[in-house]
């Protein structure tokens, strides 16, 4: 899953980067905001973690509501360290869904970023299934048929963004916007490349396929047998 950061103070945003990388995000980072409010309108995020003060001609309030008014709902995570209550309120009337004042811990940063994940209807729970595949995005736990399956941090990535978007045929530039960041080295086979590792492991192994190719559209998820 991809998620967009802008923090102006260099140290913030790149442990925030860190951290989340470690725990198999994608993340793009941009430091003013007119960056973040370019890349905010422009690129496909699941989560955009933003500043409240910003350099630049726009700053965190007006990047939520220029988000909203444009009709892009994607989860947004106010940081700030205005802790009055207006403040806040402020924030949340702004567009923003959540709001975390700093100073902060990353394992709490880190939870409320896993709970705006799991509003959208198709991952309401921490365990997505689809058929007999089971993915678990707090442990990484993969199991199917109740076979333990060990994935890359990529691999996993990518499983996980195509079973939150199940029965969805997902081009290769969906899949791309979503699992890879801005600096990642994507060749045109990248996403073919992974989608066989995906199959070599999750259908393979097993009775029926869960991982189908539309030709000239895409990959989708989905147990016909359901």
């Amino acid at each position: 899953m991809r998620i967009l950061v802008v923090e102006d103070e260099h140290k913030i945003a790149n442990a925030i980067k860190q951290g989340l990388e470690q725990e198999r995000y994608a993340v793009d980072v941009e430091y003013d905001g007119d960056a973040g409010l370019g890349a905010a309108l422009n690129e496909a995020y699941d989560v955009m973690i933003i500043d409240r003060m910003l350099p630049g001609s726009v700053e965190g309030l007006e990047i939520c509501r220029q988000l909203r008014q444009a009709k892009n709902h994607t989860p947004v995570l106010l940081l700030t360290a205005k802790d009055q209550i207006k403040d806040r309120v402020e924030g949340l009337n702004s567009g923003a869904d959540d709001y975390l004042i700093k100073p902060f811990s990353f394992e709490e940063l880190l939870a409320r970023v896993r709970a705006l994940m799991r509003r959208p209807a198709a991952a309401q729970t921490n365990v997505i299934r689809v058929g007999d595949l089971k993915l678990d995005t707090i442990s990484y736990d993969v199991e199917r048929a109740g076979k333990k399956i060990d994935l890359s941090a990529k691999e996993f990535a990518l499983l996980e963004y195509m079973m939150r978007n199940a029965g969805r045929v997902l081009s290769k530039d969906n899949i791309i916007s979503h699992v890879w960041d801005f600096d990642s080295d994507i060749l045109p086979n990248t996403v073919e490349v992974y989608m066989g590792y995906l199959r070599s492991k999750i259908d393979k192994p097993f009775s029926r396929p869960l991982l189908h190719t539309n030709r000239g559209f895409g990959y989708t998820i989905r147990d016909k047998a359901a």
